[in-house]
C-alpha cells in the first residue's frame, strides 16, 4: 500500500512522546545506535559496546589551547561524527556540578535553530573545526565551550542534556552526546588527520599524570628562595617559573652559585617545568 504524504511526514517520537527534529536517516541511525549502546553493554557485559563495535574513537586534546579540555569524536562507518566529551575533560574528571547547558552560541546564533531537510541536508549549519557547539556552565563558576573538532554540517543537537544535564556526565559517549555532524564526502578521511587515535590519547593522558605527580613531588621537596615552591599549571606560567629558577643566586658564594646553575639547568625538574601541565 502506497504511503500518503501525511504518513510520510509523521513525526518521529522520542521516549516520553516528545517530537524529535528530522535530521535524515544517517543522523537518526547514528544517534539511535549511540543511545542503544548502554542497553547493549548492560545486556552483554562480556561483549564490546555498540559504540566500540560500530564507531571509531578519535580525540582532540587541549582544544583551543585550553589545558585538559579534551573532546572525543565517534566516527561511524557512514561518515557521521558524534561529538562527545573525553574522559579527561574537567567536567567529567573533576566531577563538577553542571548548572546549565546552552546551545546559544551568540546573540544571533543558536544551534537549536538548526533546520535540516531533504537529501542534500539543506538548511544545516556548516561548522569548522573550532566552531562552538554549546557552552557548559558549572556551579563553581567555570564555563566550558564545546567545539565541533571536525568540518561538516550540523545534523542534530542533543536537547535531552538541556533538561537533564547529569546524563552528560553519567553517559558521555551514549545518551549524553553533544551533537551529530556530517562531514563532506571528499573530506570524510582527511578530517581525522589532526585528531589522535585512542592509543595516542591514552599516552597523552598518561604523560599528564606522570608530569603532575612529579610536580607535586617537586613542590614538596624543593623550596625557592626560602619560600614553599608554587607549581605553575600552564605553559606560560612554567616558562616564567623556569626563568626564576635559572636566575643566579647573588647571596651564594661563587662556587655555590656555579653548582646551583649546573644542577638546575640540566635537572629533570627543569625539563618537567618546560612542559604543559593541567590543573588537577
Amino acid at each position: 500500500m502506497r504511503k500518503t504524504p501525511d504518513a510520510r511526514r509523521k513525526p518521529v517520537l522520542l521516549e516520553g512522546g516528545a517530537e524529535r527534529k528530522r535530521c535524515g536517516p544517517r543522523g537518526r541511525e547514528a544517534a539511535r545506535e549511540v543511545s542503544m549502546a548502554t542497553e547493549s553493554a548492560a545486556a552483554e557485559p562480556g561483549m564490546p559496546s555498540l559504540v566500540d563495535r560500530y564507531f571509531t574513537r578519535w580525540y582532540k586534546t587541549d582544544v583551543k589551547g585550553k589545558p585538559c579540555e579534551d573532546h572525543c569524536i565517534l566516527q561511524h562507518s557512514n561518515r557521521i561524527c558524534v561529538i562527545t566529551l573525553a574522559e579527561s575533560h574537567p567536567v567529567l574528571k573533576s566531577g563538577k556540578t553542571i548548572k546549565s547547558i546552552s546551545y546559544q552560541i551568540s546573540t544571533n546564533c543558536s544551534r537549536l535553530q538548526n533546520k535540516v531537510s531533504g537529501k542534500f541536508k539543506r538548511g544545516a549549519q556548516f561548522l569548522t573545526e573550532l566552531a562552538p557547539l554549546c557552552k557548559i556552565y558549572c556551579s563553581d563558576g567555570e564555563e566550558y565551550t564545546i567545539s565541533s573538532c571536525v568540518r561538516g554540517r550540523l545534523m542534530e543537537v542533543n536537547e535531552n542534556i538541556l533538561h537533564n544535564p547529569s546524563i552528560l556526565q553519567e553517559k558521555p559517549s551514549t545518551e549524553g552526546y553533544i551533537a551529530v555532524v556530517l562531514p563532506k564526502f571528499e573530506e570524510s578521511k582527511s578530517i581525522t588527520e589532526g585528531l589522535l587515535t585512542q592509543k595516542q590519547y591514552e599516552e597523552v593522558v598518561e604523560k599528564r599524570t606522570e608530569g603532575t605527580t612529579e610536580l607535586l613531588k617537586l613542590e614538596t621537596d624543593h623550596t625557592l628562595q626560602g619560600q614553599p615552591m608554587t607549581i605553575p599549571r600552564t605553559k606560560s606560567a612554567c616558562s616564567s617559573h623556569v626563568k626564576k629558577l635559572l636566575q643566579p643566586r647573588e647571596h651564594l658564594a661563587p662556587r655555590q652559585s656555579e653548582q646551583w646553575a649546573a644542577r638546575t639547568t640540566g635537572s629533570p625538574d627543569i625539563r618537567l617545568l618546560k612542559g604543559t601541565f593541567c590543573e588537577g
